[in-house]
């Protein structure tokens, strides 16, 4: 199956960079800025890295004097990848505000924005012509935009990633996590002598700390809130999410909710888990 190979181009302020950061957390290996000649060679380069499966390519008016033949270019890519073009576009008037707004000046540098625009209208027009989706962005936000490309490409919800991180209080709460939840409430293997040196990766720890009911109830209302979370930060256009567990020293009672945690999300919501015992 050959590989896909997404170009994101358009005008200038209507979207790119959101476009091809939303292949990009979907796996794809991005460049940006590249001239349409080079595109072939990259492809090929990029195929002979076994960890390269599908690649994003941004082409924009800043490769202007590259785009007299883009047509014959895109044409005969076509034959040789699975191609495919996306062109964004929006309203004149929105994208002199979102440059007023930004106050960055306009790749083209003209006399003004709008004649700046004008000109790159028609310098991108065989851009838009030979694309296999154009987008107007106009009243589209970020998050809308993202969904919208992702959907197109049939990449909707692909990319996200869950970590599960067990840490201990003691050695200090991870700066990564998106959400922390205390398990020190939990009865103690610390406190069992037969258990003090052991870790939550080991069955004696795991069976006393799972057997107990408060276990059983605090997971089972965890999994319900992460049921209801996880979605909703996919909406966003998160592409991952760190859960950090934590009890005092990081090495019983965390690990096991992790993993009772991670088994639990991956029955339900068939998404990649990774699990860190931050200090085991």
């Amino acid at each position: 199956m050959k590989s896909l190979v997404v170009i994101i181009t358009g005008l200038s302020g209507s979207g790119k960079t959101v476009a091809l950061r939303a292949i990009e957390d979907s796996g794809f290996f991005c460049v940006d800025n590249l001239p349409p000649q080079l595109i072939d060679e990259f492809i090929h380069i990029a195929a002979d890295r076994k960890y390269v499966q599908n690649v994003g390519i941004g082409i924009d008016i800043r490769e202007k004097e590259f785009l007299s033949n883009i047509e014959e270019e895109i044409r005969a890519l076509r034959g040789k990848y699975n191609i495919s073009v996306i062109f964004l576009e929006a309203g004149r008037d929105v994208l002199i505000r979102r440059y007023k707004e930004t106050r960055r000046p306009h790749p083209l540098e003209g006399s003004s924005i709008e004649s700046s625009i004008e000109e790159e209208m028609r310098l991108v027009e065989p851009l838009r012509a030979v694309a296999d989706k154009v987008i107007e962005t106009s009243s589209l936000n970020p998050h809308q935009l993202r969904e919208l490309v992702t959907a197109f490409l049939g990449l909707t919800g692909a990319g996200f990633k869950i970590v599960l991180m067990s840490f201990g209080y003691k050695n200090g709460v991870p700066q990564s996590a998106d959400l922390l939840f205390d398990a020190r409430f939990l009865p103690n293997p610390f406190f069992v002598p037969e258990l003090k040196e052991l870790t939550g990766m080991d069955r004696p720890v795991m069976d006393f700390v799972s057997g107990n009911a408060l276990t059983k109830e605090f997971v089972n209302k965890l999994e319900d809130l992460l049921f209801f979370l996880i979605p909703q930060y996919r909406k966003e256009g998160k592409s991952s999410l760190t859960i950090g567990i934590g009890c005092t020293g990081g090495r019983h009672r965390s690990p096991v909710i992790a993993e009772m945690l991670a088994e639990q999300l991956d029955k339900k919501l068939r998404l990649p888990i990774t699990v860190v015992h931050r200090d085991i």
